[in-house]
């Protein structure tokens, strides 16, 4: 591995002897967190941000990859499989897929998840087959991911897994995520589990149903949203993560004013998400002005939009806030 290091570098020969140094070392590091890691000496979410930093995601993907192939170490599977998860990098990608075929129940999982972060359509064909997998983690990741590829030819293929599922979690992701592939044919099946004895299950079929604006779904959302409960609202705002569309505008627009601050801030990042960029500058703004508790309620959903500091400094500067 170590000739590799100095081999694998690209474009060294154009640069000059510092950058050539600085890029050596770098990669020279990215090795060593390898060897670390299959040794146990390095934590996974360590070893993901100190990669990144160097900027040698490319590499450790690669070598991560070549080990897939060849290590059959149980234990050394499940730490590459998170790994490569973690990094959220692109060219993690093919590894991922490969070891979606793993004997290993916790690392096909890991690597089904990695896959769902990065919304790989490629592997969406891989991914069907585990609806039916023995592992109920692996289906109801199989299922999330799917949803994720906003494909609508995988709606039919969860709706029917999601019918002869046992599991109540693995059934719910797979609700979910019909409503996630924008695929309109299966609002019929998803309207019939708005009855279903299950209360998770009819709540997931309701988000399905939002995701794919239908009105039954947005009928069972409103009804929610209305309510003096602030539990139920904000049970109600859930049914609309991961919407892409401009359906939930005249819902959730009012719920900006509500009294709780939860409520309001859930609605600005949903909103947001939604394709409404000004709810972001709200977010920051409104964190900006609140105080104790009612400050990390905003700064809560600025954690799931991984809003940069960068960013956020401009939009207070934007606002006169220095």
């Amino acid at each position: 591995m170590r000739v590799a290091v100095l081999l694998l570098l690209p474009g060294l020969a154009l640069a000059g002897p510092a950058a050539r140094q600085k890029a050596q070392s770098r990669r020279a590091e990215a090795q060593e967190l390898v060897d670390d890691l299959l040794r146990g000496q390095a934590n996974v979410n360590v070893f993901s941000n100190r990669i990144r930093y160097l900027g040698e995601e490319t590499y450790a993907c690669a070598e991560l990859a070549d080990i897939a192939r060849k290590d059959a170490d149980p234990e050394h599977m499940r730490v590459v499989s998170n790994v490569l998860a973690s990094l959220g990098h692109p060219c993690a990608e093919p590894a991922l897929i490969t070891l979606l075929g793993n004997g290993d129940g916790a690392t096909r999982m890991v690597a089904v998840q990695g896959l769902g972060r990065l919304k790989s359509r490629a592997a969406g064909p891989a991914l069907v087959p585990l609806l039916q997998d023995k592992s109920m983690g692996v289906r109801r990741e199989a299922a999330r991911a799917l949803g994720a590829t906003h494909v609508a030819s995988y709606g039919a293929a969860l709706m029917k897994a999601a019918t002869v599922e046992g599991e109540p979690e693995a059934r719910v992701a797979m609700l979910a995520a019909v409503g996630g592939t924008g695929d309109q044919r299966q609002v019929a099946a998803l309207e019939a589990f708005l009855t279903h004895s299950s209360e998770s299950s009819r709540f997931a079929a309701a988000q399905g149903l939002c995701l794919l604006g239908a009105r039954k779904g947005l009928d069972f959302a409103r009804e929610r949203l209305a309510s003096k409960d602030r539990f139920e609202r904000l049970e109600g705002l859930k049914l609309f993560e991961g919407v892409r569309a401009r359906q939930p505008v005249a819902l959730l627009t009012p719920l900006l004013d509500d009294q709780d601050h939860a409520v309001a801030a859930l609605a600005a990042r949903l909103l947001y998400q939604a394709g409404d960029p000004g709810k972001l500058d709200w977010l920051v703004l409104r964190s900006f002005q609140a105080q104790g508790d009612d400050k990390l309620v905003y700064e809560k959903e600025l954690e799931v939009l991984m809003l940069p500091d960068d960013q956020r400094r401009a939009i207070l500067a934007k606002a006169g806030i220095r």
